[in-house]
């Protein structure tokens, strides 16, 4: 590090502050403000909001340990995602937006009602925004202490507390505007800063024939290497785990940052969006940027570093110690500011997302349900510093968090179902979801401690989730056909609401006067979505192919990529307007009458 290196992140930080806290005044006018940007947002900005939220200081080297372990296939892990991602852009985007509320969790008690549906709302609530949240900004943080170690061999705390206390602050005093503006700049920034230093890394192993020969040396063969999906009899990805991941995994799980039927900091982008136009193009842009932009500069410069480094006991070091080894003066410190921007990206969004559950759906839901929109700003600001504090306690004390992670998210495998039904499907209440999340806690802890069960091995991980699914889909099938629906009064102002449409509305949608109302585009979001997911994967891999040199294979997929966009763009031009003014004729009732 050069006196030029600390002057470029000192100018990061300055820009990056001053973005956030000059939008202090416009974020603290109401709740609404604060937490949905008074849903005004743009669609390019709350995409790229998105896309830099997950954007995490941990990404990349995440994305490099995958690769040096199993090749470019092991991205498959988190590529999976990209079915569910684009259901959300089609089927979900629109109704999010049309609810109208200010966090998903606000929702349980639009789309249900009574006692079952507060239950669930405080649970949720505290749920996401203290254990998931804390857990998901310990790992981000801890991720940035190891960028600080290898890189500048600074303290742990001490470089901890001024990035965390700077991406807080803005997040305190500026609400969302703060951070999706903030998140523009250094969505840029990070992500040229990975293509730099791709440029660099495959430079340092004699461009991209020294990067051919040295992976056939340390893979066996550069086809292994770079193989776009797992080799057929790979031990780290059987035949039966790929399967799950492709058929099951990605409608079943409940996972951070791609919820089926979106949820999360996804469906806070959503609600902060103008118009449900922009919700799903926001949406959209997500979910090609996040698996289609981003990964690449990642991959490179992970298959680099199995040639350059090939002694590391953890590969994920390889990430850092190429910017540190590869780059000169200047663009050293161009590249941590890359990092620092994605580590403060996450960390803001996590402080804004945990803090909207804490005030909405806890503080002034059950405790000050009279407060006024002054004093709930000046809460939210209290309740984002405290999940700072609390978040550098639990950093602090943490030295791994795998066991933890998967012992959270037990409770969301096998619940995808009802997130996706419950939009289209009246006779879901309540009791759906709750003995849904249940029965796949209680499935899952049962399988790995008392049927010994291993998660970390590839074919019992996917016994486990076959099992845990089709018992709490049978679990809350059964509890939803043996409990009450919800009352009529309820599901008539859900739907007044939402207008989800569809078949299984029928009854419900005839009741109010809007007749039997089709689903939003009807056929065509079923083509969309299938053009959607081709649009992605063929992006993906014709870039991959154009990088390593297969021309024919590469204008095949970029050929196929630009008539699936063609036809989602043919599409959504005839998008019909926003059904949030329109009144329903006159109810079936009054005409009988």
């Amino acid at each position: 590090m050069t006196g030029l290196d600390w002057s470029v992140i000192i100018i990061y930080f300055a820009i990056a502050s001053g973005i956030g806290l000059s939008l202090a005044k416009r974020g603290g006018r109401s709740l609404s403000d604060y937490f949905v940007g008074g849903r005004a947002l743009p669609w390019w900005l709350a995409g790229t909001s998105m896309v830099a939220t997950t954007f995490a200081a941990d990404t990349p080297l995440a994305v490099t340990e995958l690769v040096v372990q199993y090749g470019v296939a092991g991205n498959w892990l988190w590529w999976n995602m990209v079915m569910s991602g684009i259901l959300t852009v089609f089927f979900y985007a629109r109704l999010w937006r049309r609810a109208g509320v200010l966090t998903d969790v606000e929702f349980t008690e639009l789309r249900y009602g009574g006692r079952p549906a507060a239950i669930l709302r405080g649970f949720r609530a505290a749920y996401l925004a203290v254990p998931i949240n804390l857990i998901v900004m310990g790992w981000v943080n801890l991720a940035m202490v190891e960028i600080t170690a290898v890189a500048l061999d600074i303290p742990r705390i001490p470089a901890l507390l001024v990035c965390f206390f700077l991406a807080a602050g803005y997040s305190v005093l500026a609400g969302l505007w703060g951070v999706v503006v903030t998140d523009f700049f250094q969505f840029g920034l990070a992500v040229g800063g990975a293509v730099i230093l791709a440029i660099f890394a495959v430079g340092a192993v004699g461009g991209l024939s020294g990067l051919e020969t040295g992976l056939a040396e340390v893979y066996g063969s550069f086809d292994t290497a770079v193989a776009l999906v797992p080799t057929q009899g790979a031990a780290w990805m059987p035949v039966v785990t790929f399967a799950v991941y492709l058929g099951m995994n990605w409608w079943a799980s409940w996972y951070p940052g791609a919820e089926p039927g979106g949820g999360g900091y996804i469906a806070q982008r959503i609600f902060s969006s103008r118009t449900e136009k922009d919700g799903v193009l926001a949406t959209l842009w997500f979910n090609v940027a996040h698996y289609a932009v981003r990964p690449w500069p990642w991959i490179l410069v992970a298959l680099s570093t199995t040639i350059l480094y090939t002694d590391l006991e953890n590969p994920r070091q390889g990430y850092v110690m190429a910017i540190m080894d590869l780059l000169p003066s200047g663009l050293t410190g161009l590249l941590l500011a890359g990092l620092v921007a994605a580590y403060m990206s996450t960390i803001s969004t996590q402080l804004n997302w945990g803090a909207s559950y804490l005030v909405n759906d806890l503080y002034a839901r059950f405790m000050r349900p009279e407060s006024d929109e002054r004093h709930l700003v000046r809460v939210s600001r209290g309740a984002t510093a405290l999940l700072m504090v609390a978040s550098l306690v639990v950093t602090y004390f943490m030295t791994s968090i795998e066991g933890a992670w998967r012992f959270l998210l037990a409770i969301g495998a096998g619940t995808g179902l009802v997130l996706i039904l419950r939009w289209y499907w009246w006779r879901i209440n309540a009791w759906s979801e709750i003995s849904a999340m249940v029965a796949s806690l209680v499935v899952s802890l049962v399988l790995w401690f008392g049927a010994g069960l291993d998660p970390d091995d590839p074919t019992q991980w996917a016994g486990i989730m076959i099992a845990t699914v089709l018992s709490s889909t049978a679990v809350w099938l059964i509890v939803t056909l043996m409990t009450a629906p919800e009352p009529d009064a309820v599901l008539d102002r859900f739907y007044k609401k939402v207008r989800p449409g569809g078949p299984g509305w029928y009854d419900v949608a005839s009741r109010g006067g809007f007749g039997r109302e089709g689903i939003d585009g009807g056929a065509l979001n079923w083509t969309n979505w299938a053009a959607g997911v081709s649009a992605v994967y063929s992006s993906l891999f014709g870039v991959g192919k154009l990088l390593f040199g297969d021309w024919g294979e590469s204008a095949l997929f970029l050929g196929i990529a630009v008539l699936s966009f063609a036809w989602i763009a043919r599409n959504l031009r005839s998008m019909p307007p926003d059904r949030l003014d329109v009144e329903p004729r006159e109810p079936v009732t009054a005409r009988r009458s």
